[in-house]
């Protein structure tokens, strides 16, 4: 299956994944998420974790405004024969990310981007570290010094049920942000800050490349065991 990277438009907005589209942890101001968790018809939501953060609507909008006023802010892998997006990236200045200064390692530098989330569907992870060259690629372009990005520590751990104001879906692993060559500088349990630095030449490019093939070994070993499996199945 190939994939194509291409930028987000905003005829595009339609073509993502639902959650992709709907969800705004990232886009609105956490105050207003816990206004919303105070009234009583969302008080079942809030064990969900997702509901809270739903609203197409805010998310058309936040993206709208981005690519009029700042540029290109998404890029999409497109699974080439289906031509369906199977993961996304976004990425925004700082200081257009309300939920950007409500982590314990805030704020992002002032040089920086902020990397908000690369996601990926299932059976889709390839397209994680593509997705991410295709940001750095994007960035350097427009001369941006740096790459800053939030990762969590233990997001299937149980930690959703502990902190109600979290979406682990639109959260980064901390273990994908090391592998891909940011740098911790600002160390942290649950929520680091990470960094990539945009003016080092092409260092950043081989840890990608090195996360891709990560990957690949990986998805050729549960391709093996599950065939092993298979192949130990009585026959008749």
């Amino acid at each position: 299956m190939g994939l194509t990277i291409v930028r987000l438009d905003l005829p595009g907005f339609e073509n993502l994944p639902s959650h992709t589209r709907r969800c705004v942890y990232w886009e609105v101001d956490p105050a207003t998420v816990e206004q919303s968790l105070a009234t009583p018809m969302f008080a079942d939501a809030a064990s969900t974790t997702t509901a809270i953060f739903e609203s197409e609507f805010d998310k058309e909008a936040w993206v709208s405004g981005l690519l009029l006023e700042w540029g290109t802010c998404a890029q999409l892998a497109v699974e080439s024969t289906l031509q369906t997006v199977v993961g996304t990236a976004f990425y925004a200045p700082p200081a257009r990310v309300p939920r950007a200064s409500h982590f314990p390692t805030s704020p992002v530098s002032p040089d920086a981007v902020l990397l908000t989330s690369i996601t990926a569907e299932a059976g889709f992870a390839e397209a994680a570290p593509i997705l991410l060259d295709a940001v750095v690629s994007d960035l350097m372009q427009r001369g941006v010094r740096a790459i800053e990005a939030f990762g969590i520590i233990g997001a299937d751990d149980g930690i959703a049920e502990l902190v109600t104001d979290l979406c682990t879906n639109c959260m980064m692993d901390a273990d994908f942000l090391k592998d891909s060559g940011f740098d911790l500088v600002a160390p942290h349990p649950r929520f680091p800050r990470f960094r990539l630095e945009l003016d080092e030449g092409l260092g950043w490019k081989s840890a990608v490349e090195g996360a891709l093939e990560k990957l690949v070994v990986e998805a050729a070993l549960e391709l093996t065991s599950r065939q092993e499996k298979i192949d130990a199945l009585p026959v008749g």
